[in-house]
């Protein structure tokens, strides 16, 4: 396992949080941001985790271009 393997985990990660929808599977589970900001949770592991979720769901123009410049280089190489 290389660097570039790392780094196409990470980016298949981000990519599974940056599609996550607060109102069908967030909210019913109690992980949205009014929930954990209105607790006072905002360091709380689970806090971090769903801030975590919302600035891959705020990047994903930036996400979108690393998929295509991925897929690019996937089509390249080989």
């Amino acid at each position: 396992m290389g660097l570039w393997t790392l780094l196409e985990g990470f980016l298949l990660l981000a990519n599974a949080l940056a599609i996550l929808n607060e109102d069908r599977f967030l909210a019913p589970r109690g992980w949205s941001m009014s929930e954990v900001s209105g607790n006072g949770q905002t360091k709380s592991l689970k806090g971090q985790i769903v801030g975590l979720i919302y600035a891959t769901q705020f990047l994903r123009m930036p996400l979108i271009a690393l998929n295509v410049l991925i897929i690019v280089v996937k089509l390249v190489s080989g």
